[in-house]
């Protein structure tokens, strides 16, 4: 295996052995034992295209916690503002023989593009509207530490599907980790295609929450909007946000994921946002030991 682009093309077998090893850096990272040298003498290049906190924080985390020289490519202060192409870009790149370069960018389709003209390997750090499988894998990392087997477990997914690379990801890694995929959210938000998905959309948050493990909360992309698709970030809330009454229609237990970052009183309302039962603090953890895993296993071929 050369590259992670998506989700779709792995098997179950891949994934476990990737939160296994995850697990094993949980337990390192959480009890302070830093850096680990099995990427000595190696190199990670982070190619952003678009903002990120989490995503590229953890990818240049991990690959130092490893003991990878890490380079950060600023995509505003280089070539590219002087017009330079994706492949140029990318050939350049090459030319310096990196190990590993991750990349976000705004179209759907750039990472795949840039991993046929490179050596090193290539991990998708979100591409447009089509998907962010490291996101997808740190979410069943931490589902599976909470849940124990994810296999027969129920997810709600509520929010932004519309303008959501994550809830696509993640619809196809919890079907591959036998869980039942259900979708909520307002109609102008939901995609077209969802039929062809692992999932099951459903009319009513009650629908969508009965009985269900893991509730995942999506942000309101307002970036990706020409507007008009909700009335308020209050109506939204009131129809479509997570609070402890509606965490009522759950399961006893039930856990409460969201990918940042969470605008605060929309998604997620107060009385849920910072309890134990929003482990969106803990997803960032989970992100760093799964990169970290990731980052380890493509570079000595282990996956």
């Amino acid at each position: 295996m050369k590259d992670l682009l998506q989700i779709r093309g792995l098997c179950p077998e891949q994934i476990n052995a990737v939160l296994d090893r995850a697990d094993e850096y949980f337990s390192l990272v959480t009890a302070g034992k830093k850096p680990f040298p099995k990427l000595k003498d190696r190199s990670v290049i982070t190619l952003f295209y678009e903002n990120s906190t989490r995503t590229r924080t953890s990818f240049e985390s991990a690959a130092k916690y490893l003991g990878a020289e890490v380079v950060n490519i600023s995509v505003g202060a280089s070539s590219v503002q002087k017009g330079e192409s994706l492949k140029d870009t990318a050939l350049t790149l090459d030319a310096m023989y990196p190990d590993v370069i991750v990349m976000r960018h705004a179209q759907s389709g750039a990472p795949h593009r840039l991993a046929g003209w490179v050596r090193a390997h290539v991990i998708n750090g979100g591409d447009g509207l089509h998907a962010h499988p490291t996101q997808a894998l740190l979410d069943m990392f931490t589902a599976r530490r909470h849940l124990g087997t994810l296999a027969g477990r129920r997810a709600a997914i509520v929010g932004d599907i519309r303008h959501s690379r994550v809830a696509r990801s993640n619809i196809y890694a919890m079907s591959l980790l036998g869980m039942q995929v259900r979708l909520f959210g307002p109609k102008t938000l939901l995609p077209e295609g969802l039929e062809a998905m692992p999932c099951t959309v459903c009319s009513s948050m009650e629908e969508a929450l009965e009985g269900c493990d893991v509730v995942m909360a999506l942000r309101i992309q307002l970036e990706r909007m020409k507007g008009g698709l909700f009335p308020s970030a209050g109506e939204y809330n009131r129809y479509f946000g997570l609070n402890k009454k509606v965490m009522e229609l759950a399961a006893p237990g039930a856990v409460i994921m969201h990918p940042g970052p969470v605008n605060r009183g929309v998604e997620l309302s107060h009385d849920v946002l910072d309890t134990d039962i929003c482990l969106k603090d803990e997803q960032v953890t989970g992100g760093l030991c799964v990169r970290m895993a990731l980052l380890d296993m493509l570079i000595n071929k282990e996956l």
